[in-house]
């Protein structure tokens, strides 16, 4: 048995010097499967980090749901539950309606939605306008 002087040699893809970084999470952050009926988020992260999905390859379901719009930053708010289950769900994302399955939107990550105030001071969250 030989043994060299050489570092071992990975097939593994070298990591992207000029990825951006990991969003930070906030304490509120979910997932949007978690979300009811008439609440509104933004989006922080989509993808499921490699876990397994029930039928589509994890890296597929990131690329058809940023696809379809489910872009960081992006405001979402969720319009309507299905009858049984609640599922499917149907969700405003920015200007446009897309109809989910919970466990697809299982790999969104959301926030509370946040907006300036009319006088452009520091933001709140829609839910706390609706309270008052």
């Amino acid at each position: 048995m030989h043994l060299s002087s050489r570092p071992a040699v990975s097939d593994a893809p070298a990591p992207d010097q000029d990825a951006l970084p990991a969003p930070a999470l906030t304490a509120d952050a979910r997932p949007l499967s978690r979300a009811a009926k008439g609440e509104v988020g933004r989006v922080i992260r989509v993808g499921l980090d490699g876990a397994p999905h029930d039928s589509l390859d994890p890296d597929e379901l990131e690329r058809r749901l940023l696809e379809i719009g489910f872009v960081e930053g992006a405001r979402v708010e969720i319009l309507h539950e299905g009858l049984f289950g609640r599922d499917p769900i149907a969700v405003k994302v920015d200007d446009m309606r897309v109809a989910l399955r919970r466990r697809e939107a299982e790999a969104i990550l959301i926030t509370a939605w946040q907006q300036p105030d009319a006088s452009g001071a520091t933001p709140r969250a829609v839910a706390e306008d609706r309270r008052s």
